[in-house]
């Protein structure tokens, strides 16, 4: 079973109905116990750290997603998924993440030629190998929506990596963890294609 984690951020049916698209049925819940089950672990998120880390901890999910991710679950972080994992998020004042990766969340700060958020397609640059983009183009485009970026400590978990003005981490891996700071799942085929292959991890 696929769980994708309930915590009242962002529109998780779109995530579900992505899953389904290519022939994998996902639950959306905020069962600690049915996410700690599940053979895969999905969490997406649009909008702020501070109220999506006050949400996980209301609903004591914080230490569920610790297990899930240190017994080596396949797990996949989405835009505000990704910057949970990490130690801390400047948005709006200072608050701490999971710390499941030692880093920090910053915000864009471009010339003026650049508008942010940061919105629409863009190219992701792979830096290692990732069976999540296995067939997919090197080339291919990706939909992204956000202020905020990833700045890892450990350059060793990045994946990718995309140019808005300057180059930033867009996606993560570390053992059977992942996590995108773009949308695979408003990304059309290929986004289609990266969730399926994440489907289909042992």
């Amino acid at each position: 079973m696929i769980a994708i984690v309930d915590y009242q951020m962002g529109n998780l049916r779109s995530v579900q109905k992505a899953f389904e698209h290519v022939g994998h049925e996902a639950l959306v819940t905020s069962d600690p116990e049915q996410i700690e089950r599940a053979d895969h672990v999905v969490l997406p998120g649009v909008g702020a750290f501070r109220d999506a880390i006050a949400e996980l901890q209301a609903r004591d999910l914080v230490s569920v997603l610790q297990r899930v991710i240190e017994r080596d679950t396949p797990f996949l972080g989405i835009c505000l998924g990704l910057q949970l994992l990490f130690d801390v998020s400047y948005e709006d004042g200072e608050y701490a993440g999971l710390g499941i990766l030692p880093g920090k969340v910053v915000r864009f700060e471009l010339p003026d030629t650049y508008k942010v958020p940061h919105m629409g397609w863009n190219q992701v640059l792979r830096t290692q190998p990732n069976p999540l983009l296995e067939g997919i183009p090197t080339d291919a485009h990706f939909y992204f929506v956000h202020s905020y970026y990833v700045v890892p400590e450990d350059a060793s978990c990045v994946a990718t990596e995309t140019e808005y003005g300057i180059k930033f981490c867009s996606s993560i891996r570390r053992g059977r963890m992942f996590a995108t700071q773009f949308h695979p799942e408003k990304s059309q085929q290929h986004g289609l294609q990266l969730l399926k292959q994440f489907a289909s991890l042992k």
